[in-house]
């Protein structure tokens, strides 16, 4: 069983998370992506925890149990604010040079904390979703634009409609079409978007994916975040890539020949049975990778 969530206040938000075996002496952060929950470690997390690793698991902003503080608060989904949120969180739990794990939105805000925050972080382990792909300025090929449909549909009147008002169903086809067919089960997926049921999920959606191509403004809050990774800045701390061989969203191809981006340790792995969910796919593999990985 998972252990109780904890909660911990930010200057913006009261952060849900889980806290598996506190009293370890090293910890690593286990970052969601979208749409997902902190439901998406529970074969990882405790698998770590038995080798001697404090786990904290946090929910993201929009993503019950986590809030905003004040209703003026914009809820932005930018990803210099997903950054500043794990860098925070960092903070305010006093951690040192914790090991940071992301999926998807995860691994986006992983590498963002690394890249705002040189020294943060012991680790980076990115998982689906490779460095440096978040900018507007990517040369995108045509199938890659295909596999972002969603992410042009919700800057439509239509698409933000939809996430809105169905945004569970919309949730949904993504579960559908990232991965191969009969990897999760209705009840997992219900359990997993009760986290969405709540007044911000839509809006930190719909501004993650608006502002990501400039059909939305960022928070000011944010601007010199937004200024520090505005270009891709080599990293220097061990980092590992893995990636789903079938990912039906972010075909491996797009993580390849990365490695002049870090000036450390770097290892790139594909996990070819898996698609865009691996730590839900094939939790062992991926804990295994990451013990491996972190025991230097």
């Amino acid at each position: 069983m998972p252990p109780d969530l904890k909660f911990v206040d930010t200057d913006v938000l009261r952060i849900g998370y889980q806290d598996w075996n506190p009293g370890a002496g090293r910890t690593v952060i286990l970052l969601h992506g979208w749409p997902d929950s902190v439901r998406t470690w529970a074969g990882v997390a405790p698998l770590l925890a038995a080798q001697a690793w404090r786990v904290v698991v946090p929910a993201l902003r929009g993503f019950s149990p986590t809030r905003f503080l004040h209703a003026k608060t914009p809820r932005s989904g930018q990803i210099s604010a997903l950054g500043r949120d794990v860098l925070d969180l960092i903070e305010r739990l006093e951690l040192k040079q914790p090991a940071l794990v992301g999926h998807d939105w995860g691994a986006r805000a992983a590498a963002s904390a690394c890249a705002l925050q040189r020294g943060v972080a012991s680790h980076l382990v990115m998982m689906s979703v490779a460095y440096g792909t978040n900018l507007p300025s990517q040369n995108l090929s045509l199938t890659q634009v295909r596999n972002y449909w969603y992410h042009w549909f919700m800057a439509t009147p239509r698409g933000q409609s939809e996430v809105r008002e169905r945004g569970t169903a919309f949730a949904k086809i993504m579960w559908d079409t990232w991965s191969p067919a009969g990897w999760y089960d209705d009840q997992e997926f219900d359990a997993t978007a009760e986290v969405f049921a709540n007044d911000d999920w839509p809006e930190v959606t719909l501004h993650s994916y608006q502002h990501r191509w400039g059909h939305a403004p960022g928070d000011p809050r944010y601007a010199a975040e937004e200024e520090a990774l505005s270009r891709v800045s080599p990293l220097d701390l061990p980092t590992l890539m893995l990636h789903g061989g079938v990912d039906g969203v972010n075909p491996a191809s797009t993580s390849e020949g990365q490695a002049s981006l870090f000036l450390n340790r770097y290892e790139r792995k594909v996990l070819p049975a898996c698609g865009h969910f691996p730590q839900r796919e094939d939790p062992v593999q991926v804990a295994q990778e990451l013990i491996r990985f972190l025991a230097d």
